[in-house]
């Protein structure tokens, strides 16, 4: 068989839809013994990466969102196949993840919902109100201190509750949970910039739900306040009734 015939039957097997098969040298190298996978091994971080956090940022990781735009579409084929979709927003330069949900297949779950706390969503709304305030002054981005992030949320615990270090600690805490998330950067110390992810996770409708709910709380304490009030006047001007009764008894 001559050169020729080899191209005729490459061709050939083309054009009747066979791949030709790739020459051993040609096949990806190991990454390690026995590994069998396809994928170049900067597309391999970037897919590991999205299985084990929450985000992909742009500003934080460049090389591995330029990796992750040449690859999107692997990348989605491999995340699919574990029923998880994933969303890419280059307008904000994230990447994250979804859990694929059917009411027509059983799909079973990868990814589990771990909400934030008490604390981390109070810092969150204080966060999101922040963000949306500087975009509507036309600011590029917005700031803001620890200090703040603390008194704000401090305001929505119990009043009464003398334990306040406690609450501190948990405020501290939820910021630098915010901060690993990717949602504020610690620019200096106790000085963070308030990051456009805080749009993702909390959407306008969520904000609003989020904020109706803080302030219906605010007016259950105000009327309980109010009614314990109530309850100690009229308490009085009953006792006063029966200490009179008493003192104009024959």
């Amino acid at each position: 068989m001559t050169d020729t015939d080899v191209v005729h039957d490459d061709a050939d097997a083309q054009a009747g839809g066979f791949i030709a098969p790739v020459a051993m040298e040609d096949d990806p190298a190991e990454l390690f013994a026995g590994d069998t996978g396809t994928l170049d091994a900067d597309v391999r971080r970037v897919l590991v990466r999205l299985l084990q956090r929450r985000f992909l940022l742009a500003e934080r990781n460049p090389a591995q969102w330029r990796t992750l735009l040449e690859n999107q579409q692997v990348v989605e084929s491999r995340l699919h196949d574990l029923f998880v979709h994933l969303v890419v927003d280059h307008d904000r330069g994230i990447a994250y993840k979804r859990q694929v949900r059917s009411a027509e297949l059983d799909v079973p779950v990868l990814l589990r919902d771990e909400p934030y706390t008490r604390a981390e969503t109070l810092v969150l709304v204080h966060l999101r109100t922040v963000f949306q305030r500087g975009r509507g002054a036309g600011e590029t981005s917005a700031r803001v201190d620890v200090e703040e992030l603390e008194t704000t949320a401090l305001t929505y615990f119990d009043p009464d509750d003398t334990n306040v270090a406690a609450h501190q600690r948990e405020i501290r805490t939820a910021v630098a949970r915010l901060a690993k998330d990717g949602l504020i950067d610690e620019e200096s110390e106790g000085r963070y910039r308030v990051t456009p992810l805080v749009e993702v996770v909390l959407s306008n409708e969520r904000l609003a739900e989020l904020r109706e709910w803080l302030r219906t709380r605010d007016e259950d304490a105000a009327d309980v306040a109010d009614d314990g009030a109530d309850d100690g006047a009229q308490d009085d001007d009953e006792t006063d009734d029966e200490t009179d009764d008493e003192e104009t008894a024959p």
